[in-house]
């Protein structure tokens, strides 16, 4: 008989990091009936299947031998010039060779972490900052440290003094109506710090998934645009809250080397992202109105949020506090000190209603009475149901 020996361990790294908290609660609560507020999801309904069917079927029609092939690692030379026209017309000059193309921003991510850190190199992120961004940069082996920010962000002079401190790689931040808090990142706080990064030698991150779902409000300039920080500088993007999650197709933008860098990476990771759904999606954008959709989903998640807001102030507790984003997909809410989001969750799962606590988004010590509320896939009617049951979950 053959003795057995234990097979070796998994990676330290793949034991330290957990698995996200806000998937979790996605599982827990995917009952119909239940009116959920947890997820960072695009509205189904209101996607433009039948646009982004006939982009498929004319691709699939026109060059089959193409569309279903291997591809560049770069990307798409179409979706990539789509994609830089785009941001040119928003005011960043950029050329389809600036862009590689990956698997949703989330990808891009995960390659500059490849790209730039080294195990134990410092992070610096805003508190609270994107979950997912979190575990990324927890894979790396980084130290992520985090920043204070105030209702408007990070606050410059409190990073100034963190990057003499720690010396960091890298900052990342989700300059516009960011996930979890759905603050935006106000202009003069963006320039300086540009500025700080130019004078320190770190890199800076954006990612901006939501900046195109803008219903209220200015428009607001990527750091990327500011030339103390033009050399530094990488843009993240990505087509799921714009046209499709399912065809998972984001892109980054950053300087030469960088790039070249990214585009290794990904050889390794995966060789190239989908030819069929990245020529699908440049199709679409060459034949529809994705301006003119754009249009549509921002109306209906402002009559979403206005929703929302209305209704907070009857559901949730006497001493609660709540922001008023001007575009994306959440409200950031505090409930009176001494509340534990968390724990109440379980409660307001029985009533057939779900939120997200705010504890796992934090770097540093959690506040427990904060919690993340989207307003994207439910109807105005359906929120305030949803708020009603939430009312009687505090009740």
């Amino acid at each position: 008989m053959t003795s057995r020996t234990a097979a070796p361990a998994l990676a330290s790294r793949a034991r330290s990091v957990g698995s996200s908290p806000v998937r979790e609660i996605l599982a827990l609560t995917a009952r119909p009936e239940v009116i959920s507020f947890a997820g960072g999801l695009p509205a189904p309904d209101l996607f433009d299947a039948a646009a982004i069917r006939a982009a498929y079927d004319r691709v699939l029609a026109e060059d089959p031998h193409r569309a279903l092939q291997y591809s560049t690692t770069e990307g798409d030379p179409a979706l990539r010039a789509a994609v830089a026209a785009r941001l040119g017309a928003r005011g960043l000059p950029t050329g389809p060779d600036d862009l590689l193309v990956t698997g949703g921003s989330q990808q891009a991510l995960t390659l500059i972490a490849t790209a730039l850190l080294e195990p134990g190199d410092a992070v610096l992120v805003e508190d609270p900052t994107y979950l997912a961004a979190l575990q990324c940069f927890g894979f790396a082996g980084a130290r992520v440290v985090p920043v204070p920010c105030d209702e408007e962000g990070i606050d410059p002079e409190a990073l100034a003094g963190l990057v003499d401190r720690e010396r960091p790689k890298l900052l990342y931040l989700v300059p516009n109506f960011q996930n979890p808090t759905g603050r935006t990142l106000p202009a003069e706080r963006r320039r300086a710090l540009a500025e700080v990064a130019a004078r320190h030698g770190l890199w800076i991150v954006e990612d901006d998934p939501y900046g195109e779902l803008r219903f209220g409000g200015r428009e607001v300039p990527w750091i990327s645009c500011f030339e103390a920080a033009g050399d530094r500088t990488v843009l993240l993007g990505s087509f799921s809250k714009i046209m499709a999650p399912g065809m998972r197709l984001g892109w980054l933008r950053a300087p030469a080397d960088l790039r070249r860098a990214c585009v290794i990476a990904k050889q390794a990771a995966d060789l190239h992202s989908s030819t069929v759904d990245q020529a699908a999606a440049a199709r679409y954008l060459a034949d529809a109105d994705l301006d003119g959709h754009l249009a549509r989903v921002r109306a209906a998640y402002r009559a979403r949020r206005d929703a929302l807001l209305d209704g907070l102030g009857a559901a949730l507790p006497p001493g609660s506090t709540w922001n008023r984003p001007e575009g994306g997909m959440f409200v950031w809410v505090r409930l009176p000190q001494g509340q534990d989001a968390t724990a109440l969750l379980r409660k307001a799962v029985t009533h057939d209603v779900a939120y997200v606590p705010g504890a796992p988004f934090y770097a540093g010590p959690p506040d427990p009475a904060t919690l993340r509320m989207s307003f994207t896939t439910h109807t105005p009617a359906e929120i305030r149901e949803g708020l009603a049951r939430l009312a009687r979950t505090f009740g």
